[in-house]
């Protein structure tokens, strides 16, 4: 006699009330113990070195050889199902202690082994810890950090010292800042989206008219219907899974190689702090589909004839899509000038420098000052030309001259000031 559900069944969940639903049982993952990450030679803590990969010990310089294998772009995508939901693995596979800050909120987690008291985004030492849930997805794959923090130092302190405008002691901040290494979580959204078009399309034309008595040539714009279909195939478009993160600072870190993406292990955090996900899956694919709307949309508007458009209108359909939640390599360092925190960030894996820099308003005053100059002398001779020589011809053109120059002067200051103090990028 066949009993129900079979053996291999198991109970999910049901739209319908009362109405109970079984699936097949999902192929059992293999258990990660939680694991401490000891020297074999003398029993100290290991961390994994940025150098060489790996775990080295601080102590007598034992090293262990990473054990993943780098699987890059062929890392396995998720489709968006209740089964794969319910078989996705939780926890960090390690246990680790959370650092919840109560200046930004942001919480982070680390090794149980490292005594740390400071936040990451914000530097402040307002800090409670506690120990990590271990309810959140379990990350799959990651990039390994290979950027040290002797390269952060040095790096940022070319960034601190190329422009003019900054103050001369900020390098001196670099060398001595603390730079923070960190994961941060990320989510990768695989699609195809296919989307027929219509609009308005406007060219112009000329033509010519008769008004009182008198033939002139008039443009305008004619406007006609055009449509079309795009299909594009979006692969592994980044969404960012903290909030507490700049999203125009990770814009100027220039992104990530996903093709040295390795399979998650606990050996990777081994004393380095890490992120879980405060952006859900659920909201970053939706935050995910609006960046695939936008780049549709602009296939869209690239066929049209003209780009003059109006009533534009889109029917958007995505298929086979698929996802993965992966961690990606920062370091975080904040350092204060003149009593005001500045926050710089280094890509963990190339090196990109990307962060906020405070100005010399003094030098600002003095260039703005020197380059003004000219234009108020020329101004000056213009007075004085219209005053001896009533001139107006050459008074009229040294005015235009003295104007361009003090509109030139202007927009050089504000342009080097704007590439300064905007969170930029080398």
């Amino acid at each position: 006699m066949t009993t129900f559900p079979p053996t291999d069944y198991i109970p999910t969940k049901s739209a319908i009330p009362g109405i109970a639903v079984y699936m097949p049982k999902p192929p059992d993952e293999k258990h990660q113990p939680v694991v401490e990450f000891s020297c074999p030679q003398c029993s100290a803590s290991t961390a994994y070195s940025a150098e060489n990969g790996g775990l080295t010990c601080t102590y007598c310089g034992y090293y262990e050889p990473p054990q993943q294998e780098t699987v890059g772009k062929a890392a396995e995508e998720f489709e968006f199902t209740v089964e794969t939901m319910e078989r996705v693995a939780h926890g960090w596979g390690a246990e680790r202690m959370e650092l919840a800050c109560n200046r930004c909120s942001a919480h982070t987690t680390h090794s149980t082994d490292m005594l740390t008291h400071t936040c990451p985004f914000c530097g402040s030492n307002q800090v409670v810890q506690v120990k990590a849930p271990q309810d959140v997805l379990r990350p799959r794959f990651l990039v390994p950090f290979t950027v040290t923090q002797d390269n952060c130092r040095e790096k940022t302190a070319v960034w601190l010292g190329n422009s003019w405008v900054l103050p001369k002691d900020l390098q001196k901040l670099a060398r001595t800042a603390t730079f923070a290494p960190i994961y941060i979580p990320f989510w990768t959204f695989d699609a195809n989206t296919n989307a027929d078009w219509k609009a308005e399309v406007g060219h112009r034309r000329t033509r010519t008219v008769t008004r009182n008595g008198r033939r002139t040539t008039e443009s305008y714009t004619e406007w006609r219907w055009e449509s079309g279909n795009v299909k594009l195939f979006i692969d592994d478009l980044l969404v960012n899974g903290s909030n507490k993160v700049s999203p125009h600072l990770l814009s100027q870190m220039r992104g990530f190689n996903l093709h040295e993406l390795v399979a998650y292990d606990p050996t990777f955090l081994a004393g380095i702090q890490a992120q879980a996900y405060d952006i859900g899956l659920e909201e970053a694919w939706e935050l995910g589909r609006q960046q695939m709307r936008e780049r549709t949309k602009k296939s869209c508007v690239g066929q049209a004839t003209s780009n003059r458009i109006r009533n534009f209108s889109m029917n958007l359909d995505f298929s086979n899509e698929s996802w993965r939640y992966v961690l990606l390599p920062i370091y975080l360092a904040t350092y204060h000038y003149n009593n005001q925190p500045y926050q710089v960030m280094v890509n963990g894996q190339n090196g990109v420098v990307a962060g906020q820099r405070p100005v010399d308003w003094m030098k600002v005053l003095l260039a703005a000052g020197a380059a003004l100059s000219p234009s108020l002398i020329l101004g000056l001779i213009a007075i004085l030309v219209y005053y001896f020589s009533s001139d107006e011809q050459a008074t009229q053109l040294l005015g235009f001259v003295a104007f361009g120059a003090m509109i030139a002067a202007l927009g050089f200051i504000i342009h080097t000031v704007y590439k300064a103090v905007k969170m930029d990028d080398i």
